[in-house]
């Protein structure tokens, strides 16, 4: 744990409510876990409390290795072949000296510990006593507590807390701070403010809600980050922030607290470029501080945009900013309705895209000409880069790019539309045309006297109504291709349904999005423009959007129900999909990733088939095959 300056216990900044439930659940007697990502505060925390109450702490790191003779005890080998079993020859693990002592059992990494050490707490946290083979039964202190400690966000080497355990044990969770809280804890350790520690916890916290990042760092990032930077500005005698200063010392103190997204291909170092590069800008690294103070601020998230791994707790907006930072190009474009995104920086395109500076040769422009050349080389890259570009940080460039991809993706689209004739089957008839279905005819004879033109059933075909809607996946997995396909993949389902039931589209991560409800006709253009805008973020929830399909799907008089989901059908967050399948006839899915077993799954209980899509050329005819 990080001390402070001058040495000393870390500081507990905050946190009152949190330190208010804790005393109290103590006092109660009872047992207690603490929830929160890395860097929250929990050791320091409980080290206070106990410090306040005069009671001592017995600390225990929990991992696969703490079997229960390393947590209880074990009578020692040596004595036991001279003395035989005997309350001498037994040393005592952790847990028997905090039950006897009366102390504060605190185990970190709660989630690590294996279930056969954890069972043996069972009846201790009832009970309040535990019978050890060969010794009898130990009573705990009057003054014993448990102390529990996990990270609920980390997926490696962990499992899931028995009910049994979790049914015996008070739980209190703890979130990241707010940006003046940090900014406070960050000056306590390190003994330094101004500039360097605004930029730092700045810095820090945009990490949290980056679009490419599964999960952000912690204060202690912020904190390392400040050491560093201070540190190499005097040993380079430089007097104000240089940038290059400010990359080495980001990349020592963040690039390995940080967790890129699944399927993202980035490395940490360029996300903490692009952020480092929106809130230090070139031209003002070398400045002196401001009188404001403002060294440029983290993006204010949208309510559901956290990472990949969402569910560790963010702040909202208000408690992100501080007061006089600036509104840096980072920040969220929310003109698009709520649709959370983020904007690409020229450097940040030009590593991405080989052919950005061909296309965009200079601020602002856009060679549509290039893009032409490009997009019939290879339609795949010059997608993927439009995509991109629609989210520009240059505006110029934002809105050209966002023109030019409503004109290329409806042409794409149209290409992609399933030459559709409906779905038709025989079907029985008082209509009088086709073939006289004998059977139900003679079912209808009353047995006696001539045969009526309404006694008359035939057989014809009929084409059937059918309701689509398509759900497109915005989690932390969207980038250019996946933006891409999905703005094909809607034109192409809006274009094909021509003057029959319009589709519903649908974007989803955590939340739920409608963009086009259905039975609604949106112009084509705005449609795609929507999609542009979105950026991957957040977790996925399968099923939440299938029940929103379900209910979009039930306002339409068609007379098949089904849902198209382009996603790589990761769940990460939510209820089980298969069990949000009411109300949809069939469910068909398009798979962008590479692993396609948890998609063809879902397909299969949905009543439909999976097809993947790995490039633009895919869509057609996947769509061909799941709606003609």
């Amino acid at each position: 744990m990080t001390q402070p300056a001058g040495g000393g216990s870390p500081p507990v900044v905050g946190l009152r409510r949190e330190r208010e439930v804790l005393t109290v659940a103590l006092e109660a007697g009872r047992h207690v876990v603490i929830e929160g990502p890395p860097g929250t505060g929990k050791s320091t925390l409980l080290r206070a409390i106990a410090r306040d109450s005069g009671r001592d702490v017995i600390f225990v790191e929990g991992n696969a290795e703490l079997t229960p003779a390393r947590l209880i005890g074990q009578h020692d080998p040596s004595q036991v072949l001279s003395a035989g079993y005997t309350p001498a020859t037994f040393t005592d693990g952790p847990l028997l000296s905090a039950m006897r002592s009366g102390a504060l059992l605190y185990l970190e990494e709660f989630n690590r510990v294996p279930e056969e050490t954890l069972n043996v707490l069972i009846t201790l946290l009832t009970e309040g006593e535990i019978a050890v083979p060969r010794l009898g039964t130990v009573r705990a202190g009057p003054q014993f507590r448990l102390i529990a400690a996990m990270n609920p966000f980390d997926a490696i080497g962990t499992a899931r807390v028995s009910h049994a355990i979790a049914d015996r044990i008070c739980r209190v969770v703890l979130g990241y701070q707010d940006a003046a809280a940090e900014r406070a804890i960050t000056t306590a350790v390190t003994g330094l403010d101004g500039r360097p520690v605004e930029l730092a916890v700045g810095l820090t916290r945009a990490t949290r809600v980056h679009r490419d990042v599964r999960m952000g760092s912690s204060v202690r990032g912020s904190i390392d980050l400040v050491l560093l930077l201070t540190g190499l500005q005097r040993l380079r005698g430089e007097q104000g922030l240089v940038i290059q200063t400010a990359r080495d010392a980001t990349h020592a103190a963040l690039s390995g607290r940080i967790r890129i997204a699944d399927g993202c291909e980035r490395t940490p170092e360029s996300v903490l470029d692009e952020i480092l590069d929106e809130l230090l800008p070139a031209d003002d690294a070398d400045g002196a501080d401001r009188a404001d103070g403002a060294g440029g601020g983290p993006p204010e998230p949208d309510p559901a945009s956290r990472g990949k791994a969402d569910g560790q707790p963010g702040a909202s907006a208000d408690r992100l900013a501080a007061p006089g930072q600036s509104r840096s190009s980072l920040r969220r474009d929310r003109s698009g309705g709520g649709a959370a995104r983020r904007s690409i920086g020229r450097a940040e395109l030009a590593l991405r895209h080989p052919s950005f500076e061909e296309i965009s040769p200079g601020v602002g422009e856009l060679d549509e000409d290039a893009l032409a050349g490009l997009l019939a080389a290879d339609p795949d890259r010059a997608a993927a880069l439009l995509a991109d570009l629609a989210a520009a940080t240059d505006r110029e460039l934002r809105a050209a790019a966002r023109r030019l991809a409503a004109r290329v993706f409806i042409r794409l689209g149209r290409a992609a539309a399933p030459r559709a004739r409906g779905t038709r089957r025989l079907e029985p008839s008082r209509s009088g045309e086709g073939d006289l279905d004998l059977e139900r005819t003679m079912a209808r004879w009353p047995g006696s006297g001539p045969l009526h033109s309404e006694d008359l059933v035939t057989r014809a075909w009929a084409a059937r109504t059918r309701a689509v809607c398509l759900l497109v996946d915005a989690s932390g997995s969207m980038a250019g291709p996946g933006v891409a396909m999905a703005a094909v993949a809607a034109a192409a389902v809006v274009l094909a349904s021509g003057h029959r039931l319009a589709p519903s589209v649908i974007a989803f991560s955590g939340e739920v999005r409608v963009l086009q409800p259905q039975g609604t006709r949106r112009p084509p253009d705005d449609l795609v423009g929507d999609l542009v805008g979105l950026r991957g973020h957040g977790v996925t929830d399968l099923a939440r959007a299938l029940r929103a399909a379900a209910a979009q799907l039930a306002r339409a008089d068609g007379d098949e129900r089904v849902a198209v989901l382009l996603s790589d059908c990761l769940r990460t967050a939510g209820a089980d999909p298969a069990t949000a399948l009411s109300g949809i006839d069939r469910l068909h899915v398009l798979c962008p990733a590479s692993e396609d077993l948890p998609a063809a799954t879902l397909a299969r209980a949905g009543g439909g088939i999976s097809q993947p899509v790995r490039t633009l050329a895919d869509v057609a005819p996947a769509l061909q095959r799941l709606l003609v």
